[in-house]
């Protein structure tokens, strides 16, 4: 079907992250999702070396680390995360929702492409959590 509504979409949590909804579908090349986070979760720092991912900030804010960067986006923001670099993102002054696509589509799990990175525990300790 080339039309979906959220109601459309697969509706689940990823392993890692149980208090994460995420609505997704799967096409032939790529895969989507529309991602709610509460304030503070998401994965640890990660990387995949099999997709490359792109992620609009719809509603909220997040303090995202990719790569050599840290810092705190909004709505209208677009992410590129390439291949193979480390990443990881928090909602930060309540929840926040995002518009994600990765490629390749591969099994359909948004979460299925996902490799822990070293240094995920000092990444932790970056994040701000603190109201603006």
């Amino acid at each position: 079907m080339p039309f979906y509504t959220l109601d459309d979409m697969r509706e689940g949590a990823q392993k890692g992250n149980p208090t994460v909804s995420v609505h997704s579908a799967v096409g032939e090349f790529m895969k989507v999702a529309v991602v709610t986070k509460p304030e503070g979760k998401g994965p640890a720092l990660h990387e995949h070396p099999n997709e490359e991912q792109w992620t609009l900030i719809l509603e909220g804010q997040m303090h995202f680390i990719l790569g050599d960067e840290d810092r705190i986006v909004g709505p209208g923001t677009i992410v590129h995360i390439p291949r193979h670099v480390k990443h990881r993102s928090r909602p930060v002054n309540g929840p926040a929702t995002f518009f994600t696509v990765k490629s390749p589509a591969g099994g359909g799990a948004m979460d299925q492409d996902y490799n822990k990175a070293e240094g995920a525990e000092a990444a932790e300790a970056s994040y701000p959590g603190v109201k603006a």
